[in-house]
């Protein structure tokens, strides 16, 4: 065995577990050849002639549609790759709720993730891996739960087992992702995730710090922090109810470390709650000009009654609070937010807060969802379902808002400077803002080179972004 491919689908969290695999299988000694044309669109002349002896599959299940693609990815391997081990890992296979149909004596379900790096030593090494379509099975965790005690504890039965490396380098980019916790145990009606991830649980500071620096050594200028969970880092459940201490300053400790590595010059955070924007983590980005003034808050619904359907922890209440702070502490922040439309019993007047709440926040981005039941959560048992027609209109109208609304957020920024760190420079540069706007740089004698920090003049506004001068 000489060679492997990686598929990757999904979250930045499974991006950054796909790269972990790709340094394993290089420290046994196996070379990356790109995958199959029909994968990822590449031409015959990129691949070139060598095929993968192992191709990994990290596939996603978050939604049925995610299901049903990492199965075509599957179905897609054996057919272009069918003397290759085909190691099928991520969310799938860990969740048994009847979607995952893989079989074949070379196809290998990881179906606890803590035995992954040990098959795939095991199967490189060409020593006695387990059966096809199955895992190491005896190395799951043991539950313990100690008296008069809401946390749940693990206990490895197999400790010494390989376990994935940390990062050197986050190949292929130019902003490196990096996992610093993993796991949930909320109850949000519509998610799978505390299904597939239920183990709570984060890196310790020093090697995440350790693992930073690395990737600062490879030449990313830009790391984004990243998590199931993010806003639960230092802590074995993401409920707050179930914490000595709602509020958590875990996250904005490490961020404050973090910060202080030397040249590392952007530092973003993924995904938070408005109950994770502490006045703490807000201190950290006070003081951290390399921490970009950007939050990524899950709202989901501005309506009071679908949150509460959703079993999410907050209200709009606490959400418009959370605004308000964010808004007196940093410069015109970038506020983007996740929404989910057509939930069951979404009526015309839930919709319309929303449509309000989203006006009044003046998100610079929305990430619209339209509703579909997923198998294995509460919520695809729900009753008062949304009709498909109205889902979709409701959805439509939230995307225009999002162009209305992100135009009117960077129009203020026409005419002053920014700094963008390069991510084509092929055809038209353009790369992000430090408030994650994209800017599409002006063609000039100047060369922009990838990977590269350029500061920028904003001088038109666009659907797509901002058009910018490299300044000389």
């Amino acid at each position: 065995m000489k060679t492997f491919s990686i598929n990757t689908l999904g979250c930045k969290v499974n991006q950054y577990e796909s790269q972990q695999i790709r340094e394993l299988l290089e420290q046994l000694g196996l070379d990356q050849v790109d995958p199959a044309p029909t994968e990822y669109g590449l031409t015959p002349d990129r691949c070139g002639t060598k095929k993968p002896d192992l191709v990994v599959i990290n596939t996603c299940c978050v939604t049925h549609t995610a299901s049903a693609k990492s199965q075509q990815y599957i179905r897609k391997a054996q057919k272009l790759s069918p003397d290759a081990v085909i190691v099928v890992s991520g969310c799938l296979p860990t969740v048994d709720i009847g979607e995952l149909n893989a079989s074949g004596k070379n196809v290998h379900l990881i179906r606890y993730r803590n035995s992954l790096a040990a098959t795939l030593s095991q199967i490189v090494n060409g020593e006695a891996a387990p059966a096809a379509s199955q895992s190491l099975q005896t190395c799951e965790n043991t539950i313990i739960r100690t008296e008069n005690s809401s946390e749940i504890k693990y206990k490895n039965k197999s400790a010494n087992r390989p376990k994935l490396p940390q990062l050197t380098s986050f190949r292929g980019h130019t902003r490196a992702f990096l996992k610093v916790q993993d796991g949930c145990d909320g109850c949000c009606s519509y998610c799978i995730i505390p299904k597939t991830r239920p183990v709570v649980h984060s890196k310790p500071a020093e090697a995440v710090l350790e693992e930073a620096q690395a990737l600062v050594e490879a030449g990313h200028r830009e790391i984004v922090v990243t998590g199931v969970f993010l806003g639960a880092y230092g802590r074995r459940s993401v409920r707050r109810k179930n914490r000595d201490k709602p509020q958590n300053d875990k996250l904005a400790n490490l961020l404050d470390k973090m910060a202080e590595i030397p040249n590392l010059a952007r530092i973003r955070v993924s995904s938070l709650e408005p109950g994770d924007v502490t006045p703490r983590l807000l201190d950290t980005f006070c003081k951290h000009r390399n921490i970009m003034p950007h939050l990524h808050l899950s709202l989901q619904s501005g309506s009071n009654a679908v949150l509460k359907k959703m079993c999410r922890q907050y209200r709009t209440e606490e959400f418009r609070d959370k605004i308000e702070l964010i808004k007196s502490r940093l410069d015109r922040p970038a506020i983007t937010a996740d929404i989910i439309v057509g939930f069951p019993g979404e009526t015309d007047a839930d919709f319309e807060q929303t449509i309000d709440l989203a006006k009044e926040a003046g998100f610079a981005k929305m990430h619209v969802f339209s509703f579909s039941p997923r198998q294995g959560t509460a919520a695809a048992g729900m009753q008062d379902t949304v009709d498909n027609r109205v889902i979709k209109k409701r959805a439509q109208i939230l995307r225009d808002l999002e162009i209305e609304l992100g135009l009117n957020y960077r129009q203020q920024f026409i005419g002053e400077t920014a700094v963008i760190l390069v991510e084509n420079s092929n055809g038209q540069a353009c790369g992000r803002s430090e408030r994650y706007f994209m800017v599409y740089l002006e063609k000039t004698g100047k060369k922009v080179k990838r990977n590269e920090l350029v500061r920028v003049k904003l001088v038109e506004n666009s659907e797509n972004g901002v058009i910018g001068q490299a300044e000389m």
